[in-house]
Parts: C-alpha cells; structure tokens; sequence
C-alpha cells in the first residue's frame, strides 16, 4: 500500500494548524512583525544619459587630388602614428618633382652665368672701359637670377612635399573608422566626406548633462575649480546592454556655462579604454554616486503597488494598519526601497504577510526577531513530523 499521499496530507493538516494557532490570539488578531523606519546614512547612485567619444576623432583628409592606388588598412584596424591609410597616385607629383628639381638646375646656372658677367662688368668699369649703368644692368640681372633660383626651391620644395602628401599617414594611433572612398575614388582637399577617421581610444571622454541645482548640490562644498573636481567621486559607466564597465572614470571638466535652452550644463568624464571595448560614438549611462544622510530605507517585500504608485501598512492607534503611499528613489539595490515622501523617523511598517492585509485591517505587532523565532519552531515541527 501506497502511504506517501497518506503522510503527505497529514503533514499538510499539521503544518496549517500549526501556523493557525502561532498566528491566532484572542479575537483572531493575527500577529505580523512591523519595524519602526529610522534615518540612516546611505549611499545613493544618480544616473546621466551619455555620449562617448574617443580622446581624439581626427577626419584624415588628403591634401593633393588624384585616385586612391591603395588601402593599407580597413575599417576597424588599429593604426599607429605614421601608418599609412592610402596611397594617392603619385606618378604625377613625380614628374612635378622632376620638372621642379630640372627648374632648380637651369636656375643654378643662370645665377653662375650672371655671377661671371657680373664679375667681368666690374673689372672693366674700374677700368673705365664701361659706364656704371652697364655695371648696375649687370648686378641687377644678377639680383634677378638668384630670386629665380629661390623661387625655383621653393617649388622644390613644394613638388616634393606634395609627393609625400600622395602617401596619407596617420596622426596618432587609434583605430580606423568607416571609409566611404575606395580604390579608384577621386579625391582631394575639397572633398565633404573625408577619407576616414581616426579614433584615440585609449581613454575615452563620456560627455553627460547636469541641471544647474544638480550642479550646485555637487560642488557645494567650495574651493577652486581644480579643488572641486579633485574632490568628486569616481563615477561608473553603464554600457548599452546593461552591463557596468569594469573601469571606474574621473569627472575632469565641467562647464561654467549653463544652456538656457535645456537649464543644464555639460560634464566630462574620462575612462581608460585599454582593451578597446568602449567605441567612439556610442552611448551609455553615467552613475554618479553620492551620499545622503537621512535616508528612510524600506524593504521592498514590505511595499505593494497599485497603478504604478507603492505603498505600505503603516501601524496606527489601536494596533491597525493603514495604507499609506510613499514615494522612492528611481534606483535600487533590489533589496530596500530609498523612501523619499510618506514617511517620517519613528513610523511603524508591516513588513509580513503584506498581500493578505487590507486597510484597517487589526494586527498583533511582533519584531522581526519573534516573527523568525516563529518560523523557525514550525519549521522544527514539521520536520519531526516527516521523521515520525
């Protein structure tokens, strides 16, 4: 014979008597454990949507036209200073260069012809052989060639540079953005989109927003400006998916300038990025953390919600509870609520058997202590049962 559903129904007869007479005194008044709310020092965490941008977004535009030859690298590469990206054509900025450094021969030699002339026409006007206008014509072409040759290395100097210019290298380290343009596009210094762009992300700046009242609650504490950002918290960063990144970031500027259009001003804090997981042009959540010192905390289990709103059973005259709202901070632990409206020091909750009270519902008041206590002696019970 099959006992098992037999015990099981037993069992279920003692346990409900049980809890009925721990439960039930005089008049059936059910005894709930309540806790008296005091203030106490707490931690909070204020969130600020965020913008993240690398420490440097550099546009890479090129500075001569022609067709791209080459891509060195490709979307996402991580590129070191000096690195080229593209390579320009660069046979035509050759032959300009040829043409250039042609130009400087051909004037190197008018000026060493010019130099002879000159040198002769002086020996023969002390001679008195020729006037001085003759002498004067001579120098000044001579004047004239060595400003040709000048001009002649400068040009040099340009053909060369441009040259360079065909190989576009990049300016820092940090890693390579889109690129619009391929093998083949024509470019050049006009061009509106540029060639691509390089993020430094090897610390990155999170850009979020404070109102003004904000602002002044967070730097209340005076000093200079260097002395208040020096003594703000470190902040953490929530990422798109929820998750906190590992590195805690410093706040480093904050704006004197509040926008009349929105009433807040612009903050920046700055988090190293060494394992490039943040990426310029993202966003994210900026927790600030801060600490109140008359914080009311609630247990969560001791709430209920009705439309949205939350409230609790406030323990009254004449042991009743009455449902009171309350109001509470955005974030939580998961554990306590952060009351910021509806209760004051040395109010008295329910914080048991919340789902089965009502308004003006009677109560005997028990701690949470003897309320354990309680649990712990039917638990006791109904083990010694199943071991019978």
């Amino acid at each position: 014979m099959n006992t098992k559903p037999a015990l099981l129904f037993v069992l279920s007869l003692s346990l409900f008597a049980c809890g009925n007479k721990e439960q039930n005194t005089g008049n059936n008044v059910r005894e709930i454990a309540v806790i008296s709310v005091q203030p106490s020092s707490t931690e909070l965490i204020s969130s600020y949507s965020a913008t993240i941008k690398g420490k440097q977004d550099i546009e890479i535009r090129p500075k001569v036209a022609g067709f791209i030859t080459e891509l060195k690298v490709d979307e996402g590469s991580v590129v070191r200073k000096g690195q080229t990206l593209f390579v320009i054509d660069p046979v035509p900025y050759q032959a300009a260069l040829q043409v250039a450094e042609a130009n400087v021969q051909v004037a190197e030699t008018s000026v060493q012809t010019s130099q002879l002339t000159f040198n002769n026409k002086r020996q023969l006007r002390e001679q008195n052989i020729i006037s001085d206008y003759e002498l004067q014509m001579a120098e000044n072409d001579l004047a004239t060639r060595k400003a040709q040759l000048a001009q002649a290395k400068a040009q040099l100097i340009n053909a060369r540079n441009d040259l360079s210019y065909t190989n576009v290298v990049s300016p820092s380290n940090g890693i390579v953005g889109t690129i619009p343009y391929r093998i083949g596009s024509l470019v050049s210094s006009a061009t509106a989109v540029p060639l691509t762009v390089v993020s430094d992300i090897s610390e990155m700046f999170v850009y979020f927003s404070m109102t003004e009242k904000q602002i002044l609650s967070l730097i209340r504490g005076g000093g200079n400006m260097q002395e208040i950002l020096d003594k703000m918290p470190e902040v953490q960063l929530q990422l798109s998916d929820g998750s906190i990144y590992g590195e805690k970031g410093k706040i480093e500027t904050l704006s004197g300038v509040i926008e009349q259009s929105t009433g807040t001003a612009t903050i920046r804090a700055t988090f190293p990025n060494a394992n490039n997981i943040l990426r310029s042009g993202g966003a994210g959540t900026v927790l600030l953390p801060y600490r109140e010192e008359q914080a009311i905390l609630v247990p969560q289990t001791a709430t209920y919600e009705i439309q949205d709103k939350k409230f609790v059973y406030v323990l009254s005259e004449g042991s009743v509870v009455k449902s009171r709202e309350i109001e509470i901070y955005p974030s939580n632990d998961g554990k306590s609520y952060i009351v910021t409206a509806g209760l004051k020091a040395g109010d008295q909750i329910a914080v048991e058997g919340i789902s089965t009270l009502r308004d003006g519902t009677p109560i005997k008041p028990i701690s949470p202590e003897e309320s354990a206590a309680r649990i712990k002696a039917m638990q006791q019970g109904a083990q010694q049962g199943q071991n019978n």
